[in-house]
Formats: structure tokens, sequence, C-alpha cells
């Protein structure tokens, strides 16, 4: 691994140049950044993927929707589509990416959009829906919009301080690129993670000056649209699991600490699944001998493959915080939105 990295450094070399060069230009405002009269708080993370990002927002969804008039906008990676689009109950994943519909389908009384020029999508979303506050999901690199707030991921065991850039390493920006963010948000943590633990994360991003959070991946129900489980009700089944996200594995940890006896089918992320590859799944399900089985999926791939595979259940996650960083964030949040100030 160390030798790709030697290898592939000089062109890392030129990828941190050009990418040093487009943030100064923001930085100095040759390049045009647009501000709004809406809040507008972006999550987003200096590498590629698997942070954490979806749970997150979902967070900040039941944080303010009770309070606030909420929107979302994301690009709706991997869509079929091109444009500004308004989510609604017609559409599908391919019309409008998985992440988007799930919070669609998620949550009542949010309006969702997806738009890759976020600048347009931003300002179609306030003049359709008049939203008090505007989530952008995975947009930290996307400086044509000046967020009100940024909330930058790292993972527990990748922190954005021991990565490269790309394509050496994982990064899409210097790390320096911590500096713009309003808090950093340490995801996927042990539950256990002891406070010494915590201590030492914090002195390493120190310098950043920024307020630094730690959070952990909750694991609820096993659902289907008809019925659900809890996960001991499911450690006596086989189950054929199959994912599409970058990272599976803390749902590999937490099925192996409940003694779950699977098969793991492991596919890119927000992978589109061809009739081949779900008629193979089918295959295999059947294979199982076993009155006692399921078809498992993350939540998110269970919004592209729900109606394409029989007997689909999903498995709920949720990101909660350790220690009292709920209260202290909560209240971080709450606060910038009633003091918000064009």
């Amino acid at each position: 691994m160390k030798f790709v990295r030697f290898i592939l450094f000089p062109f890392s070399i030129i990828y941190h140049a050009t990418t040093a060069i487009r943030n100064f230009l923001f930085d100095v405002g040759i390049f045009k950044q647009t501000g709004f009269k809406v809040p507008i708080i972006i999550v987003g993370n200096l590498s590629v993927g698997g942070t954490g990002k979806t749970p997150q927002i979902e967070y900040l969804i039941r944080l303010l929707k009770d309070s606030f008039k909420v929107a979302v906008l994301s690009r709706g990676y991997k869509r079929k589509t091109d444009g500004y689009i308004l989510l609604n109950e017609k559409h599908s994943a391919l019309d409008v990416g998985d992440e988007p519909l799930q919070y669609f389908k998620k949550f009542n009384n949010i309006n969702v959009a997806v738009d890759a020029n976020r600048v347009k999508g931003v300002n179609k979303l306030i003049l359709q829906k008049s939203p008090e506050v505007i989530l952008l999901d995975d947009a930290y690199q996307h400086r044509k919009i000046r967020g009100s707030f940024y909330i930058l991921l790292t993972k527990f065991d990748d922190l954005f301080i021991d990565d490269y850039l790309l394509p050496a390493g994982n990064l899409r920006e210097s790390r320096n690129g911590a500096s713009r963010t309003d808090v950093i948000v340490v995801t996927k943590c042990p539950s256990d993670l002891s406070i010494k633990s915590q201590q030492s994360i914090q002195k390493r991003l120190q310098k950043f000056n920024k307020q630094v959070y730690f959070t952990k991946i909750s694991y609820g129900k096993i659902k289907s649209s008809k019925n659900q489980f809890s996960i001991d009700e499911i450690s006596n089944y086989k189950v054929l699991l199959i994912t599409g996200i970058a990272n599976p594995k803390p749902l590999l940890l937490f099925l192996d600490k409940n003694q779950v006896s699977y098969k793991h089918f492991n596919y890119p992320d927000h992978h589109h699944f061809s009739a081949k590859e779900l008629k193979a799944t089918m295959y295999e399900f059947d294979e199982i001998k076993s009155n006692k089985k399921i078809l498992l999926t993350t939540e998110k791939d269970y919004i592209r493959l729900q109606g394409s595979l029989s007997n689909l259940y999903f498995i709920e996650i949720e990101t909660s915080f350790l220690a009292n960083g709920k209260d202290i964030f909560n209240n971080q949040i709450t606060t910038h939105l009633n003091q918000y100030n064009y």
C-alpha cells in the first residue's frame, strides 16, 4: 500500500495544486459565492464516501422538522435524469437518487429536491416552498454556495488528518479544508469509546480550533413493507445480506456481535442492480435450505431494491451522539438558526 501511495504521490501534488488554487480563488472573492436569506446547513466531508452523511442529514431533519420548515437539496448521485426535480410520490431512485428518495419517503412535512447546480436548486426551492432552513447533502466542496453553517464529518477509523490527497489517498482536498467548517463530527465511533480516546482525537484536531463531536451508528428494527423483527429474533435465521454502500463494515460488525449467520454479497456504493444480479440473488436465497431465512439489505439499498426482490428486509440506522454531545450540538444548531441574520 505504501509503495502504491509512493507511485501515485506526484499526481496528488498536481491534484493539490489544482484544488488549492480553486479554494484560494473562492477565498479572495475572484470566484463568486452566493449567500441566501434562508440559512443553509452544509453537511460533507474531505474524503471520498462512507463517513455517514445520510444518517447525519436524517438526524438534522429529526431535530428541526417540528420547529422549522425544512428542505433538503442533493445532487441526486447516479440518477438517470438531469436538472432540478422537486420530489413527489411518483419518483423512483433512478429519477432522483436513492438518498433523496429515502429522505422523502421517511419523513413527512419536509421538501426534498435534487439539482447538480446547487445555486439554482436553492433558488427554486425558496421560490416554490419558502423553507426556513435548507440542508445541503454532500456539498462541502460545492463552494459556489456560501453556507451559513458547515458540518464536516470524518470517520473514527479513518480520520482525514491521517489521509492523503487523491489519488494516493482518499481526500478530495487538503486537510486544511477543515478550517472552513463550524464543527467536526467524528462518526462511526465504538459505543464504548473512552473519554481519554476522545480527548486524544480532540488534541490531534485542535489546530483547526473547532468544536469536535463524537457519534456512533445505532441499528434498529429489521423491517419490510409488511413485517418487522428485532435483531435478537433473527439470530436463529439464515441471512442473505446484499449491500451497495461505501462502507458495510459497521453493519457486518453489528451482525457478528449479535451472532447472526449471514452470507454477504457486496456491491459498489449506489450500485444499480442488473436483472442478472437480481436473479442470481434470488437463486442464492432460494438455495438456503431453511424455513427461517431473510433477505436483508441496508436502508439506503432498500430504496433501490424494493419491488425488485421478494421477501426483502432492511435494517434501520440512526446516528447518535456520545456522552453529552447531543445537547451541546442540538443547542449549537438551533441557536444558529434562531439568531441567523443574512
